[in-house]
Formats: structure tokens, sequence, C-alpha cells
């Protein structure tokens, strides 16, 4: 078990007057199996009016205005987490209770459906399918056969910065073999749902470092990652090639990036605007 202290702040830089703006932010954890929030806030400048929710997908949601003209939009988000090393048991499905079990779970027909930012090109397709046929019939081959998969997508893919973007597709993305933790989930999620099994986009953030010094804080990274379900959800990093431990702390799930994006919104103003993003992170214990 890891205690991690997470400071994200983000927000836009106006290039001109800004008379107001509306904006969603997900950037705040919530406790589960895995991990425990014991504190968090949203600080947001300058001062707004705003409320909080929780989505369809069960992530905590900001919504905040501003009125005031500004030329700046910064978002603070602070959390203090406890995680722990995920435990889950093998499933022990086959292709056929999978199937049954779809429909009766929670969360898991939306889970199948392909988006724009999923949709896997042939090539994709077939490599999971070959993928998932070499896993043969036993018992439990969709939980083998997802962790294969997505470990055929880690090794295919190489993290690269700067060759993609926010609307950057799964199919694109393949293509160029290439992308950052965004495009590297996109990728793993449309090959898991072409093949049957449900997967979900997972938002978060990751301590860069294995064995986190106590007291040392860090440039850390908003991350993402990918959960599938085969009679349980199971998780995994195809960016790093790792399962998700203790380093990882979930902010929310869904379809894809455009269910869980940390900070969007509208305004009313000439000129363009700058993104600004910078996460630091502390193991406290």
């Amino acid at each position: 078990m890891k205690r991690l202290r997470v400071v994200h702040t983000t927000g836009y830089r106006y290039d001109g007057d800004v008379s107001a703006s509306y904006n969603e932010a997900r950037m705040l954890p919530m406790s589960s199996d895995a991990q425990l929030v014991l504190h968090s806030s949203v600080d947001v400048r300058p001062v707004s009016s705003h409320h909080q929710y929780t989505d369809y997908w069960g992530t905590r949601v900001l919504a905040f205005d501003v009125l005031d003209a500004h030329r700046e939009l910064t978002i603070t988000a602070s959390s203090l987490v406890e995680v722990v090393e995920s435990t889950h048991s093998e499933a022990g499905v086959g292709w056929d209770e999978l199937r049954a079990a779809i429909p009766r779970s929670a969360g898991c027909v939306e889970q199948l459906g392909q988006t724009p930012l999923t949709e896997p090109p042939a090539s994709l397709a077939e490599l999971a399918a070959t993928v998932a046929a070499a896993v043969g019939p036993a018992v439990d081959s969709p939980c083998a056969a997802a962790r294969a998969i997505v470990a055929s997508v880690s090794s295919e893919m190489a993290y690269m910065s700067g060759v993609t973007g926010v609307r950057t597709t799964a199919a694109e993305a393949w293509e160029a073999r290439s992308g950052v933790c965004q495009d590297i989930a996109h990728v793993a999620i449309g090959a898991l749902r072409s093949v049957g099994i449900p997967a979900r986009y997972v938002s978060g953030y990751l301590h860069p470092k294995t064995e986190p010094v106590v007291g040392e804080t860090v440039t850390g990274e908003s991350h993402a990652w990918v959960e599938w379900y085969c009679g349980s959800w199971h998780g995994y990093d195809p960016t790093n090639g790792v399962p998700i431990g203790d380093r990882h702390i979930r902010v929310g799930h869904g379809r894809d990036y455009t269910d869980v994006t940390p900070l969007r919104g509208v305004y009313a103003g000439s000129g363009s605007s700058d993104l600004f993003v910078q996460v630091s992170i502390t193991r406290e214990a």
C-alpha cells in the first residue's frame, strides 16, 4: 500500500479577454476496492460558481462557470489517496458464459460497442481474433485472451509524444504504431471489443517511479489504461506493459477519452486559448 498526494493544475490562457466560460473538470479520484481517498479538493481561479455531481459512469465532476472577464483560467485539484495492489482473481468463465453475463452486468453493454475513437482497422481486428483463437477453448479463455491481446498491443505500440492529438483515432494510432497513453488505450480497447470482450477507458494518474521515495515530490502525469470484463473487471496498463498496481490512481472510466476528459468547456470571447497542465505526485507513506 502507498499513500500518494497528487496536485494537478491545469487551465487555459487566452490571447484576449474572455467574458464568460462554462466548464467541467474530472480530476478527483473516488474511493474503490483498490484505493481510499483520504482528502480531495478543487480550487478554481478566478472564483466561480460551481456544483459537484457524479456522472453516469461514476466519475466525480465539478461543473463551474466564470462570468467575470478573465485572460486565464486555472483549476487545481489536490488529492491524498491510499492505493493498494490489485488482487483480482480469475473469473473462470468461458465465452458462452461471458456472452450471457454481459446483458446482466452493469455497464458492460455500453463498453462493448465501438466508438469513433476506438473503431479498429481490419488489421487490428484480425490480430485480436488470431490471438484469441490461439488461447483455445479453456474455461477462462476470455480472461486469457484479453491479457494476450492487450500484451500484443503493448508490444506493437511505441510511446511517442507529439505525433497524435486528442482527436486521433485508434485506427490512425495503429497505422503509425505510436502515440501516447490515450492512443494506446484506444487501440487496446478497440481490439478487445472486436472479439466480444467489454473494455473501458480508465483515466487517472501514475507515479513514474517503481519504488517512490517517501517525501520526494516528482513530476507525475495524467495517465490512461484499460479494464476489460471477463466475469469481473481487470485492469492493465498497455503503455507501460504492466498490470495496474499501487502507483496507479484511478479517477474514472468511460467508453473512451471523451467520457473522462479532465477539463473541457466553452467560452465567450475573441482569440484562441492555450491549454497548460502540470501534475506533481508525492509519496507520503
